[in-house]
């Protein structure tokens, strides 16, 4: 496993600001996401469980915290909970987190670090003596999962076990708190976002016609390997000509034709923190002149985003302006026929039909972090930027994509402001 570094303070004061929020005489249990199998005896990589690792970092299997600020028997406000390592273990599986590494790594005494083997009789304690208890759910908006996990059968077990107990949702807690990215946050992402770059200007030098779409991806996750990234922060998406207009095409396996653009989207997964890019470029190093002027509409729609990203708008306000202003530009070069021009209005915007989806997404420990989505933006909110344009006809797709944080006045700063992003820059970049 590829260990982070970053600093214990961000787990410390991510707890101490949880604790605030909790009800008095009141406890919070969070478990690791369980390894999930594949087929025969083989699992998937592990991910740790997003908020476990926020209040804790530590991204082991197995983990298991609770939070009792009243806890009548502990000295700390926080217990750890590991998996109990051995030589058999060690032979196959490798270095597994001493109780002395954990105390480094979380911020937590090594006197409120426990074995899991002793987790049973110490949350019995706990759960007599507290009153009510937070327990996680994954709860993000867009999440459809049917699947049962580690936290909705946990949830279920101490419900069951305990029906006298008032149970509450640590998530409503999360959802404010993993909004505003500390400084420690800001700069995992940071270096997310440089090591992506550093992705993304290898394969401006490789792309060429009759180059295969996963030959470039190859590309991309050699150089995140290479720099000790953590991987792919989430499936990459290397879209030539008309796959582009795919909005999660995953197939990656088509031959770059000369005279098409390709839209790439990816980002690398580094101490736990992701970094989200997309750029869309010519393959053969030149744009057409029809291809420039599209692209620079959504180039013009991509930098009005960010202006408008400020403290006091919601998202949704931010993609109906961009929407509203992108239309109007499209509306200018005469692109719409007579026919979707009768049709547009107010219910059903005919700019839909080639810029479908959002404008922005919260980012962080994971690719579409959780946050507030329909509050008022505020400073410390690190959000992506990605207005994009759509036409199957002309097999042409563009979206351009950066990683943004709000401040209290002025522009958001640009994590990815150092890369290529103007036709001109781009075009000398490839040649």
């Amino acid at each position: 496993m590829k260990r982070h570094n970053l600093n214990s303070e961000l787990f410390i004061s991510n707890r101490v600001e949880f604790i605030k929020r909790m009800t008095p005489n009141s406890m919070a249990v969070f478990y690791a996401n369980d390894e999930m199998p594949k087929n025969a005896d083989a699992t998937y990589d592990y991910v740790p469980n997003s908020d476990l690792f926020y209040l804790c970092g530590i991204d082991q299997e197995g983990t298991r915290l609770i939070i009792f600020p009243n806890c009548p028997f502990s000295k700390g406000k926080v217990l750890l909970f590991l998996r109990r390592t051995n030589e058999t273990i060690s032979i196959w599986e490798g270095y597994k987190y001493t109780q002395e590494h954990a105390a480094e790594i979380s911020g937590i005494a090594k006197e409120n670090i426990y074995w899991n083997d002793e987790f049973s009789n110490v949350l019995k304690k706990c759960m007599y003596n507290a009153e009510e208890i937070y327990l996680n759910t994954n709860e993000h908006e867009r999440s459809a999962i049917e699947n049962e996990y580690a936290d909705i059968r946990h949830a279920r077990d101490l419900r069951h076990q305990y029906p006298l107990h008032q149970f509450k949702r640590a998530a409503i807690i999360l959802r404010e708190l993993r909004s505003i990215k500390s400084v420690y946050e800001i700069a995992a992402v940071t270096e997310a976002c440089r090591i992506t770059g550093d992705a993304f200007m290898r394969v401006l030098k490789y792309i060429r016609p009759g180059v295969l779409e996963y030959q470039i991806e190859a590309e991309i996750i050699h150089e995140f390997i290479s720099q000790k990234a953590q991987g792919h922060a989430y499936s990459p998406i290397i879209a030539s000509g008309a796959n582009a207009c795919i909005l999660h095409y995953l197939d990656n396996d088509k031959e770059c034709k000369d005279g098409d653009l390709i839209l790439m989207d990816f980002g690398c997964r580094k101490n736990n923190y992701c970094a989200d890019l997309t750029r869309t470029v010519p393959i053969n190093g030149k744009f057409t002149e029809r291809q420039k002027i599209l692209y620079n509409i959504v180039l013009d729609a991509y930098r009005f985003a960010i202006q408008e990203l400020i403290p006091g708008t919601t998202l949704d306000d931010n993609r109906k302006k961009v929407s509203e202003f992108m239309h109007a530009r499209l509306l200018e070069i005469n692109f719409y026929s007579t026919e979707e021009l009768s049709k547009d209005s107010t219910e059903n915007p005919i700019i839909q039909k080639y810029f479908m989806h959002g404008v922005s997404h919260h980012l962080g420990i994971d690719v579409h972090d959780f946050g507030l989505m329909h509050s008022p933006i505020q400073a410390g909110m690190l959000f992506t930027i990605e207005p994009g344009l759509y036409i199957p006809d002309e097999k042409i797709g563009i979206r351009i994509e950066t990683n943004v944080v709000v401040q209290e006045k002025g522009n958001p700063i640009d994590l990815m402001a150092h890369l290529p992003v103007t036709i001109e820059e781009i075009e000398a970049a490839m040649n």
